[in-house]
């Protein structure tokens, strides 16, 4: 075999593994829900991606728990920062009635960029983050607004912790806090239900987190899903109490 004759075979095995995975990904995202059970909609970025599924598997029998998928439907969908939330709610809430919706955004919005309100990655402390918890807080009330409008029972997750030397991009460890306090006010003044995920993690957090990094590993995220998971499941028993449910 010559080398273009390797090349085009390499770049074969590479294009086949792509939509392989690609596949197998949509294959696990995608289900059949059940027309009898509440829609649980679980809306974030990548650590709401991360226990999504644990949720789902928890609630199984219990609820449908679905989240943005795309707009091919193929491929889950990280919901970025407010302003990404402001211009795409409608699009996530629209797909069908629902019964719960179990929300976050804030760790997109603190990180920093190298200009306000763009996804280019910076680690410099002088340059801007995404949005400032000014607009943070301005562009979460719309979305509440827009989600009460769904009738569904509300629960907003706070965003979990920053550790120390957290690059690619800079998010600062005194962050979370100041976003954090400015989505609870959102929250105790439209009598929204608030689950401290942030609080929840902090004690098992060398463990759960990984080094330098927003994410958690298997471990972490599968505590968050069942403490999500949790929180739901006493909303879902609620609404059956005040026959709110289907």
């Amino acid at each position: 075999m010559n080398l273009i004759q390797y090349q085009i075979l390499t770049l074969l095995v590479l294009v086949t593994t792509s939509i392989a995975n690609n596949a197998s990904e949509g294959d696990q995202w995608t289900f059949e829900p059940d027309p009898n059970l509440p829609n649980v909609l679980i809306l974030g970025d990548s650590i709401s991606i991360g226990y999504t599924l644990g949720v789902r598997e928890i609630l199984s029998g219990r609820a449908n728990v679905f989240r943005p998928m795309g707009r091919r439907d193929n491929r889950r969908e990280n919901c970025g920062g407010t302003t990404y939330g402001v211009e795409n709610i409608d699009r996530w809430i629209s797909v069908q009635k629902w019964d719960i919706i179990h929300f976050n955004w804030g760790l997109h919005d603190l990180k920093h960029v190298k200009a306000a309100g763009t996804n280019e990655k910076s680690n410099s402390p002088d340059d801007p983050t995404q949005a400032t918890v000014e607009v943070y807080e301005a562009n979460l009330q719309k979305i509440v607004e827009k989600l009460q409008e769904t009738g569904a029972t509300l629960i907003f997750a706070t965003t979990t912790p920053v550790v120390p030397d957290t690059l690619n991009p800079l998010r600062l460890p005194d962050a979370p806090a100041q976003y954090n306090a400015a989505a609870v006010r959102i929250m105790k003044r439209e009598g929204i239900q608030v689950n401290h995920l942030h609080t929840y993690v902090v004690p098992n957090l060398k463990i759960w987190q990984k080094p330098r990094n927003v994410h958690f590993n298997e471990l972490g995220s599968s505590a968050l899903a069942e403490k999500v998971a949790a929180t739901i499941a006493e909303a879902l028993s609620a609404n059956e109490l005040d026959g709110k449910q289907k």
